[in-house]
Formats: structure tokens, C-alpha cells, sequence
């Protein structure tokens, strides 16, 4: 029998959207949730988890939507990198309270702040038993923090990328509207993009089908999810090329 106490993925990336550091609070950090994701964090630390972090900013910009309220496409995804890089910074403190050795690495360039990405390095920094906190997206306008997960869970060769949401798993419609919508217990990229389901942007899902990187979509909020989804359980909806399934 398995011990429970061993994890099934040996190295995650976490992908954290700004919404989800939200909690109740229409904008910004609740510091009640980044607290309980960095006790989450140190209990993977304990079992021998390599943990990537990728942050959103959504909580306090998003450039998408300054666009679309006049502001220069570029300019507001430069400011929603930005943001991601102070919700990085937030998550850096709570968890380096908890006596675990982080780095923040930024796409953007803001060395007097943290450092800059290098893929080497953070594998180096993954293997030391840091916590590598992802920032900065992309680096470029245009792409969304989910393909900026996407791209940083190939390079640094992790395991599973986990996306944590508000929901328990993908839904073949809006579970808020449809109170008879279908929770998918697995799925394969293909399909969520023939069916357009909302699990990320369809580059960010590309990306992943054609490395035949696995992810699974959890439920954040809900107690001990992320302990229980490196184990190996079936808390949310696992997303796998069609490669992974023959």
C-alpha cells in the first residue's frame, strides 16, 4: 500500500491566479489566504515537494481590461506584470515566515527587487529546496499569466502544473448559471479546446498538450486541496494530452 504521506508528483509549478488572493475581498491580498496557501506550501515542503509558483495580478490590474477602457494595450499589460510581481513579493514574505527559503524571479527585468528568470538557475534553486516564486508573466503584452504557467511548468520540467481556482474542476458549463452542469473528473486538451471549456486561454492550453504536460484544476479555498492533489487524489479535473492516455 502507497503511504498516503508520499507524494505522487515529485516537482509541481502552482499556478495562482490574483483573484484567488482576493478571498472575500473585492480587490487586493486577504491575508487570510495567502497565509493558509503558504501552510499548504510548507506541508509539501515536508513531504519533498519542488514547488514553482506562478502569480496572477488580476486582484489589482489587469491590462486586458484598461484596454478595454481606453488605456494602451501595452501599457496595461505592463502594469498587470507589475502587479504580479507585488503579489509575488507578498506571497515571499508569508512563506519565508514559515522558516522556508524562496526567490522571487521576474520576467521583467527589476534586479534592486528580485531576480531575474533564468531557467538553470531556478532548477538549481528547485533542487536546493527553495520555493521559486514565477513573476512578470511572460515578459510580453499580449500573453496571459495561464501562458505564462504554461511556458514556466514546461521549462523548469515539472511534474503537473496545478491550477488553482475558485472552483472544484472544469464544468462543461458555468456551475454559478447551471445548477445541472457536468464536473469532468478527466479530460484531454483536445477536447477543451473542440468545446471551448474554460479551463485557460487557448494558447496556454496548446502549449501544455504538445509538451504532454499534465494539469489538474483544483478548488484552492477548500481544505487541504493541494496536499490531497499531490497525492495523488481526484479533488478537481485532471487535463492530459491524448499522448498521456494511450
Amino acid at each position: 500500500m502507497t503511504d498516503p504521506a508520499t507524494p505522487k508528483y515529485k516537482r509541481v509549478l502552482l499556478k495562482l491566479s490574483g483573484e484567488a488572493l482576493m478571498g472575500d475581498s473585492p480587490f487586493g491580498i486577504d491575508p487570510s489566504v495567502i497565509h493558509r496557501l503558504a501552510e499548504d506550501i510548507l506541508s509539501l515542503r515536508s513531504m519533498g515537494v519542488e514547488i514553482g509558483i506562478v502569480v496572477g495580478g488580476g486582484n489589482i490590474f489587469r491590462g486586458e481590461g484598461l484596454a478595454k477602457a481606453g488605456m494602451d494595450r501595452v501599457t496595461g499589460d505592463q502594469m498587470g506584470m507589475l502587479a504580479t510581481v507585488m503579489n509575488g513579493l507578498a506571497m515571499q514574505d508569508v512563506i519565508e515566515q514559515r522558516g522556508l527559503e524562496v526567490r522571487v524571479m521576474s520576467a521583467v527585468s527589476i534586479p534592486s527587487v528580485c531576480e531575474s528568470f533564468i531557467r538553470r538557475r531556478a532548477i538549481r534553486h528547485l533542487e536546493k529546496g527553495r520555493i521559486v516564486i514565477l513573476v512578470g508573466g511572460t515578459g510580453n503584452p499580449f500573453f496571459t499569466t495561464d501562458s505564462g504557467a504554461s511556458l514556466r511548468a514546461i521549462e523548469i520540467q515539472a511534474d503537473i502544473m496545478i491550477k488553482a481556482t475558485k472552483v472544484d474542476g472544469v464544468y462543461d458549463s458555468d456551475p454559478v448559471k447551471n445548477p445541472n452542469a457536468l464536473r469532468f473528473e478527466h479530460l484531454t486538451y483536445n477536447h477543451a479546446l473542440d468545446q471551448r471549456l474554460a479551463v485557460m486561454d487557448a494558447t496556454a492550453i496548446v502549449l501544455c498538450r504538445d509538451q504532454n504536460m499534465p494539469m489538474m484544476v483544483i478548488d484552492i479555498h477548500a481544505p487541504n486541496n493541494l496536499v490531497r492533489a499531490i497525492q495523488g487524489e481526484p479533488v478537481g479535473t485532471l487535463v492530459t494530452s491524448e499522448e498521456l492516455l494511450k
